[in-house]
């Protein structure tokens, strides 16, 4: 006889656990089903949370050589590498096993194992230990994730290549180390690398690091980083990979190149993530796919086929762990019958590298792009008392703001904790608050978060720590 459920959720990563939990919150039957022993999926195992261990760890040795300016020289660290990989795996560790407790609180049937779908209402389960079972659901959420991207024509199979989940494991620090490709990914692991010793390459083909995020933003981080990392090779690409059984040879294409056959111990490639969409079933199903490889979904995250639901990196738009989760919830408030839909005015993005860059709402370049008519209100940390104490004023806070209705609609901010700070703009952009708002909310002094408030009365040419001529 086949198993039943009333909700199967099929992948346990942020997404899928968060969707899982609010539903048995609100009395379903459910079933989740995932490789890994315990819940969390890439962020908590490969991904998010042990790289925030490890930029934890690299902001603490930058400080530490900056702390010489201030009187205070600690000397030349010693780094266990050994002991700085238990410390991100007992991290890791804590996580998985607090979502795997949970989950038997919130008495969820968890099946350790992969699921395909037989049809709209059937799943068939290959479990780790060899077994295999079939499991009828009433509804269920597809929310599998995605893999590290690769670059066709230079996937070779060498250990001194690697993706974002082999960096992670920090098997070695490589002397001479490449990042092929400068987004998010491939700035924090270049940061993690270069802090722990690495002379740091890192190769670019679009004419900016970070793409996607505003230009003023990107100034700030690359400044600050070009004296860590060995070279940043905008506007190049990599033509060709060769392990040479002692070094990977790399040929670039590009402009300016001084040399353009250069040596590497290791290197990593990160340009970016793929849906897992493949070998589910999912031609067995009414779902449909995307030229660009996403499922379709309407805005209760709902498919072509009315019993599935899709969250996640598996959908268009950021792949983020929040996102994800928020889209966890809509599915299963969908499910349950209640009035929701997935429509946020802002998903906060955030790099968490040193310094921190983070941006929510619309950007400047998505604004003229859109042909979007907006007012810019910039507030230097220069000018930040709190900053300054820090001996971190070359951050930036910055408002975009509707020149009509002096709306915010979107926030963007560098230097440190700018992730943490970021919370405020997008709360302030998802509540449609008017940049008078923010600059009538008592700030604490000295903060950093004031120059979200100093920022908002910059626009209105008042801002007490920064002379700007009043808006006509």
């Amino acid at each position: 006889m086949n198993n039943k459920t009333q909700l199967a959720v099929i992948g346990a990563g942020p997404g899928g656990y968060t969707a899982a939990f609010l539903a048995a919150d609100l009395g379903m039957q459910v079933t989740l089903i995932d490789l890994e022993k315990n819940p969390g999926g890439v962020c908590l195992h490969r991904g998010c949370i042990p790289s925030k261990a490890y930029l934890h760890v690299a902001k603490l040795l930058n400080e530490t050589k900056e702390a010489a300016n201030w009187g205070v020289d600690f000397g030349k660290p010693k780094i266990d590498i050994d002991k700085l990989r238990d410390y991100k795996n007992r991290t890791v560790a804590k996580l998985t096993g607090g979502t795997g407790q949970l989950t038997k609180q919130r008495k969820i049937n968890y099946i350790q194992g992969r699921a395909t779908f037989v049809s709209s209402n059937e799943l068939s389960i290959d479990k780790v230990d060899g077994t295999k079972e079939n499991l009828l659901f009433e509804k269920a959420i597809l929310a599998t994730g995605s893999v590290p991207a690769v670059i066709p024509g230079l996937s070779i199979d060498s250990p001194r290549v690697m993706d974002s989940t082999d960096a992670l494991e920090l098997e070695s620090i490589p002397e001479e180390f490449l990042i092929v490709g400068g987004g998010v990914i491939g700035m924090e692991m270049g940061s993690i690398y270069a802090a722990l010793g690495s002379k740091v390459t890192v190769v670019e083909m679009l004419p900016a690091l970070l793409p996607g995020a505003d230009k003023d933003l990107v100034n700030v981080f690359q400044k600050s980083i070009e004296s860590k990392f060995e070279r940043i090779l905008v506007k190049t690409k990599v033509a060709k990979l060769e392990d040479t059984g002692k070094k990977i040879k790399v040929k670039l294409e590009g402009e300016n190149l001084e040399k353009d056959i250069l040596e590497f111990d290791k290197a990593l490639i990160s340009i970016g993530r793929t849906p897992v969409t493949k070998g589910l079933g999912l031609e067995n199903t009414n779902i449909k796919i995307s030229e660009r490889g996403f499922v379709q979904v309407n805005e209760k995250r709902q498919t072509d086929d009315p019993n599935i639901y899709a969250i996640g990196d598996i959908v268009e738009g950021p792949m983020l762990a929040h996102k994800a989760s928020t889209e966890g919830k809509v599915a299963v408030e969908a499910i349950a019958g209640h009035k929701v839909a997935f429509e946020p005015a802002a998903i906060p993005g955030v790099v968490y590298t040193d310094p921190e860059v983070a941006w929510a709402g619309l950007t400047e370049l998505e604004a003229k792009e859109k042909g979007i008519k907006v007012k810019v209100a910039r507030f230097p940390w220069a000018a930040s008392g709190r900053a300054m104490t820090m001996d971190r004023n070359d951050g930036l806070t910055k408002l975009i703001i509707d020149p009509e209705t002096e709306r915010i609609l979107g926030v963007g901010i560098v230097g440190p904790g700018a992730g943490e700070l970021i919370a405020e703009g997008t709360l302030a952009i998802e509540m449609a608050a008017l940049a008078k708002d923010v600059a009538l909310t008592i700030h604490a002094h000295p903060t950093l978060s004031e120059t979200m408030m100093e920022g908002a009365e910059v626009y209105f040419g008042q801002a007490t720590h920064l002379y700007r001529p009043k808006r006509k």
